[in-house]
């Protein structure tokens, strides 16, 4: 596999090609990851409850996140590197800015926010300074107290409305990839026919461009019942962690994950 770009991602887009993501905290998964053929490795906040113990990721620091980042950024080889803006970091412009940059510095590629079309001045201005951005929308897990805990988004006519809305604004804004978590597949096919950038979705249906997992999660090493969309692919492939991670990569551009079962009406 050649060096991952987000050119790479609209190419793949373009040729109706769908694109692997996983979650990554380290140098030895990232070199394995890559050795698999993962396009995209996501450095997640997740790690405030996968790595940490935390019940949320809302007591990650950017501290955290640059630390891993830079991990992983030794590992890899050629995978495109995204890094998770952890909560509370981008609420005002200056300090989006200022956190954003000391992720590229640790090695990102681009940034993943959470959010809305409130967003979009400062996804304008981190694209004006060469700092592309990913915007999460749906279920943004640093809001679970202002979502009222973790549940489909968008079930509704309006809120599916302004989703797809949003998803327009961020796009005219700059966004140079959006992610959509827990949201029904009819709203994603309305925000796949919205915009023209690469779509990654998790629990978000199959019509995606690229779908993202958390490691652990799709290692079968979860705590109680994994969310619908999980998949175990450890028991899946070879028996091997990286067996797994080429499993996920195939399944996914075969069109095989997710599966209806792994979708929300």
């Amino acid at each position: 596999m050649n060096q991952v770009t987000l050119k790479t991602l609209r190419d793949l887009k373009a040729q109706d090609q769908r694109f692997s993501c996983l979650t990554c905290y380290d140098a030895s998964f990232a070199a394995a990851m890559a050795r698999a053929g993962v396009e995209v490795i996501l450095i997640g906040d997740s790690l405030g409850m996968v790595l940490q113990g935390h019940n949320s990721t809302l007591p990650v620091t950017v501290a955290d996140m640059a630390y891993h980042t830079a991990s992983v950024a030794r590992g890899n080889q050629q995978s495109l590197l995204m890094a998770d803006m952890p909560f509370m970091s981008y609420g005002n412009l200056d300090s989006a800015l200022e956190n954003a940059a000391t992720l590229m510095r640790a090695g990102a590629h681009l940034v993943k926010l959470e959010g809305g079309a409130w967003l979009a001045d400062t996804v304008a201005q981190l694209a004006r300074v060469g700092i592309p951005s990913c915007v999460h929308m749906g279920l943004t897990p640093q809001s679970v107290n202002v979502l009222g805990g973790y549940r489909v988004q968008a079930k509704q006519q309006d809120a599916a409305n302004q989703l797809v809305a949003d998803a327009i604004a961020l796009e005219q804004a700059g966004a140079a990839v959006l992610l959509l978590e827990c949201v029904p597949r009819t709203v994603t096919e309305r925000v796949q026919k919205s915009v023209n950038i690469p779509l990654i979705g998790i629990g978000a249906g199959a019509n995606c461009d690229g779908q993202v997992l958390v490691m652990h999660d799709m290692l079968g090493l979860h705590a109680g019942k994994p969310a619908r969309f999980v998949k175990n692919f450890l028991s899946a492939g070879d028996g091997t962690i990286e067996g797994a991670f080429r499993q996920f990569v195939n399944d996914v551009k075969a069109g095989d994950y997710p599966a209806h079962e792994h979708g929300f009406d």
